[in-house]
């Protein structure tokens, strides 16, 4: 039964919580003792019906304000397939959450308030899942009930959202119709629009196809740890990681990078023993027939197929920091395994979030810009276009002083 990752995204009291804590209802997914808690918060609350929100919305801060400021995952499954959901953040001060959340999606459900439309948060949202590279999306317009089941009224906003959508970079939209209020198109087919021929929101969810979203061409295994002889296995060398793309198998000839030297896989273990293939995102160690000298950092792959070694990074990045990113400024950068420092050498443009329209030369990003930068680096990152690899494309920049996230970023083609 394969994995699906899926992650909500959209403006402030969109419903996003409400509307997983309905899949979480609505598939049996909850334990008694949770609905009971959650009855008695609403009451207390002075709620007229049970919000299903506070499943999701685990800080006491989330539940007293009634908002989500933490990213918070939630698993579920049903006959066909197993869920990891990320209810992110719909607030602007917490954007930073809500990347960390779409960052690792397969599939995206975007919500929209029927009766406000197409907002500027919701816009951002979307231009980040864009950014993203997230598979697939899902345009939830939700609180149909509001809006007396309007056909118009989602019509309208799906035309705005694909007048703005045709400028961005999706390839895969699904428009949905729903009420996560009263769960209708979220489990179950709504009597209430039969305007309405497409599938609910679970069985779209059910039935996407995602298994040929994952690169099984391009070989990256960037080393992790290194296990070393220890306890009487004098001759035992290991190199563990996360294949975060390709296919491995014991005998295919690789080469270490940066060093260049060749090798061959002997054999491929994981904590059940060892295998004859590993796939992403399995979590393997590799032994090599040679004993090459490798370190955390260090990358795997083909000797014919391999990630390009580069010191000047050209990014689209999302700031996240009060403190502005400006040219000149020092920050360490995180890709895959490796660490550095980087300079920012350019900030090319930024993009104007309602209209797309890029400002040119800007000097700074604010906090929850999105610019295209460039990047210089101390010591070489093994990178791929973002578009070809969404593991060895992305990064994070951190704040030295402060240890903070500040930026992430994915790599973009010259």
């Amino acid at each position: 039964m394969d994995i699906l990752r899926f992650a909500t995204a959209g403006s402030v009291d969109d419903g996003k919580s409400t509307l997983i804590g309905r899949l979480l209802y609505d598939s049996k997914s909850i334990f008694t003792d949770q609905l009971d808690a959650v009855e008695r918060t609403s009451a207390q609350r002075g709620d007229e019906y049970t919000d299903l929100a506070l499943l999701t919305d685990g800080l006491r801060a989330e539940r007293e304000q009634g908002i989500t400021i933490d990213v918070a995952y939630r698993y579920f499954s049903t006959p066909r397939r197993k869920f990891i959901i990320a209810d992110t953040p719909g607030h602007i001060q917490y954007t930073r959450n809500m990347v960390t959340g779409a960052s690792t999606a397969d599939l995206a459900i975007i919500l929209i308030d029927a009766r406000k439309g197409l907002l500027e948060q919701s816009r951002r949202h979307a231009t980040i899942v864009s950014l993203l590279r997230v598979p697939h999306v899902v345009l939830a317009i939700n609180k149909m009930d509001l809006v007396d089941w309007s056909q118009d009224v989602y019509e309208e906003i799906s035309a705005a959202f694909v007048d703005f959508a045709a400028k961005l970079d999706f390839a895969d939209v699904t428009t949905i119709p729903i009420s996560a209020l009263t769960g209708d198109n979220v489990v179950t087919r709504s009597t209430h629009m039969d305007w309405y021929q497409g599938p609910a929101l679970m069985h779209h969810l059910e039935h996407v196809y995602i298994a040929s979203d994952r690169n099984l061409v391009d070989v990256r295994f960037p080393v992790q740890y290194v296990i070393r002889p220890q306890n009487g296995r004098g001759d035992y060398r290991g190199f563990a990681g996360q294949l975060v793309s390709g296919m491995m198998r014991p005998g295919d000839d690789v080469i270490v990078l940066p060093s260049g030297l060749p090798s061959r896989i002997t054999a491929i273990e994981t904590a059940a023993g060892a295998v004859d293939e590993a796939f992403p995102p399995m979590s393997i160690t590799v032994r090599l027939e040679d004993e090459v000298d490798i370190s955390r950092g260090d990358m795997i792959s083909r000797p014919a197929n391999q990630p390009e070694p580069t010191q000047d990074i050209d990014a689209m990045i999302c700031w996240m920091d009060s403190a502005p990113m400006r040219v000149g400024g020092k920050y360490a950068i995180k890709h895959t395994t490796r660490s550095a420092r980087a300079l920012v050498k350019d900030i090319a443009y930024e993009l104007d979030i309602n209209t797309l329209h890029r400002e040119l030369s800007p000097g700074s990003l604010g906090l929850n810009s999105i610019g295209r930068v460039t990047l210089r680096t101390t010591q070489p990152l093994l990178v791929d276009p973002y578009r070809r690899n969404r593991q060895t494309g992305s990064f994070i920049l951190i704040d030295e002083a402060s240890n903070r996230t500040v930026g992430a970023g994915v790599i973009t083609e010259n």
